[in-house]
């Protein structure tokens, strides 16, 4: 038994070591004030978002771009509640949601695909802020490399509580493993809030196609399938100026169904490395819930078991502190508790995320 858990938690900790190596190899990028020439269509799908939208089109309202070289097209999914848009100096537009599938966001961006006049796509969510210089940024780099897929970053604006850092400490170290696997030349993963493609990319890549029978991944899969056909037009964009920051769900239930949404799509990952990481971690989680109990009966000796959780606090916390480190200005908040919480809970969303049904924006989805 423990032999086992020793391999085990010992092919955790190279996984981990191997994305803690890559970090570093994506170099920080800045703005070099080369004048803005790329136009950009910002594609944001909401439902029930008349709080947040507000906030959103604020941030647009401020970027440091030229207005005639950027349009924003809203795709409301059914939304409950009443939202109208106010005065802006950019063109912005609301369109319904065409379903066709059985994701509501893919079928949005979608629809928005077809009014879609410009070369670049960028896509975010209702609930997100972003910095003034973040189409700048990316115009910068577009300018200076030869690509068709851009991922960036994402963290969260957090309140001084244990579940939205507890959160903040996920959401670091999945774009620590973001980061890591493309400095690495193996990018697997990134996150739809902020992505950016061209409309000719798309088209090569035959959009959505094969997996919109899932109701998640409109960003892993399309990324999965660029990294597979086109692997020198993906990049990743390290950039504290474009960074977009989103907000932490205020329960429990709704992070945990949250989660179960993002891991029901881990099965159809076309990316080995991505399904063999997915599988490592559960795998290092749960020798870490065997080695506390094991430890707790007497099965094996406590100093055993230490070390194991030991290994596993490592590796995690030094990604974390990383990632952290490059998303935000504030420190991290519940490491400890939350080191021991994670593995109970990302044991769960991944059991669940298999065989239960999960609850988003009001709607029942199957997995």
């Amino acid at each position: 038994m423990t032999l086992a858990l020793y391999v085990m938690m010992v092919m955790y900790g190279l996984a981990i070591g191997l994305l803690i190596y890559g970090f570093p190899k994506i170099k920080l990028f800045e703005p070099l004030g080369i004048s803005p020439k790329t136009k950009f269509t910002i594609i944001v799908p909401f439902r029930d978002e008349a709080e947040n939208l507000p906030l959103l089109l604020e941030c647009f309202s401020k970027l440091k771009y030229p207005v005639n070289l950027f349009e924003v097209i809203l795709v409301d999914d059914e939304s409950k509640d009443s939202f109208q848009i106010s005065d802006f100096h950019f063109n912005v537009s609301i369109l319904m949601n065409v379903r066709v599938s059985n994701s509501p966001k893919k079928d949005a961006i979608l629809t928005a695909m077809e009014r879609v006049n410009t070369n670049w796509i960028v896509t975010t969510d209702a609930d997100c802020v972003v910095h003034k210089n973040w189409l700048l940024t990316l115009d910068n780099y577009i300018q200076q490399h030869q690509v068709s897929m851009i991922s960036g970053a994402v963290t969260y604006d957090c309140k001084k509580t244990f579940l939205h850092h507890f959160q903040q400490l996920d959401l670091a170290s999945l774009q620590g493993a973001t980061i890591g696997g493309f400095g690495l030349g193996k990018g697997f993963m990134c996150n739809g809030a902020n992505l950016a493609y061209t409309k000719l990319f798309f088209q090569e890549l035959d959009g959505f196609s094969g997996n919109d029978t899932l109701a998640s991944g409109d960003d892993v899969f399309l990324l999965q399938k660029a990294i597979a056909q086109f692997p020198e037009k993906v990049c990743y964009l390290k950039a504290e100026s474009n960074i977009v920051c989103t907000k932490p769900l205020n329960d429990w239930r709704s992070l945990f169904y949250q989660r179960v949404r993002w891991a029901s799509k881990t099965v159809a990952y076309t990316s080995g490395l991505a399904k063999g990481l997915a599988l490592v971690v559960f795998g290092g989680n749960v020798c870490w819930i065997l080695a506390l109990f094991c430890s707790i009966l007497g099965w094996i000796p406590f100093l055993n078991s230490m070390c194991l959780l030991l290994i596993k606090f490592v590796v995690d916390s030094l990604l974390i502190y990383k990632s952290n480190r490059f998303l935000t200005t504030e420190r991290m908040r519940f490491l400890i508790l939350s080191s021991f919480v994670y593995p109970f809970f990302s044991t769960s969303v991944a059991l669940y995320s298999l065989f239960g049904k999960y609850e988003w924006k009001g709607r029942k989805f199957k997995n």
